[in-house]
């Protein structure tokens, strides 16, 4: 994957999420962490994929989620609200696309006016802040997949952050343990032997 600040970095996500969505048979969520990243997504997939494509904002959340567990196949995209409180069980969601890493956007008042006060108490705003957020963040998008015992399913995080950055390990180490590969052979592997 390129750096996710580059021009490059949501095609390549959209391409990645198609190849995924065909090994899953649709059964997923996109999640994006901007509203942009969505919409490009979803136009990005309109014509590339043959499962019915539901995208936050086209319709209350409520009845995109009875759509989502009634159609049995489907791809829901969405941002902020999709990433917690969710509760889909069983074969409908077999698969999380997460987009990058859900670092909160620095400008925003509240956040900055934290990380001010932070930086003024010799706090490190990333570390004590911004990093444990965005944990609790990835938490929550993941704990979309499991939600009952018999469950099982593929957690695609997107970002190479996680890997590249030495603040990965927070992230990978606050997901419960679950077999990781690089290597998108494996994915095909393990929709395969659900059939």
């Amino acid at each position: 994957m390129p750096d996710p600040t580059t021009g490059a970095y949501g095609p390549t996500v959209v391409e990645l999420a198609a190849r995924i969505l065909a090994y899953s048979r649709g059964r997923a969520f996109l999640l994006f962490t901007s509203h942009r990243a969505l919409r490009e997504a979803a136009s990005g997939l309109e014509a590339r994929i043959p499962y019915p494509l539901l995208v936050q904002g086209s319709a209350p959340r409520a009845e995109l989620l009875e759509r989502f567990r009634r159609l049995g196949n489907t791809v829901l995209l969405g941002t902020a609200s999709f990433w917690e409180g969710v509760d889909v069980r069983g074969e409908a969601l077999s698969c999380v696309v997460i987009d990058r890493l859900p670092f909160a956007a620095p400008g925003a008042p509240i956040l900055a006016a934290h990380i001010d006060a932070l930086r003024r108490q010799g706090g490190n705003p990333f570390r004590d802040l911004q990093l444990p957020q965005a944990v609790i963040a990835l938490k929550q998008g993941a704990g979309r997949l499991i939600r009952d015992v018999r469950d099982r399913g593929v957690l695609v995080v997107c970002d190479p952050r996680l890997l590249s950055r030495s603040y990965g390990h927070a992230f990978l180490d606050s997901l419960p343990p679950m077999r990781r590969s690089r290597d998108l052979e494996d994915v095909q592997s393990f929709f395969a032997a659900e059939t």
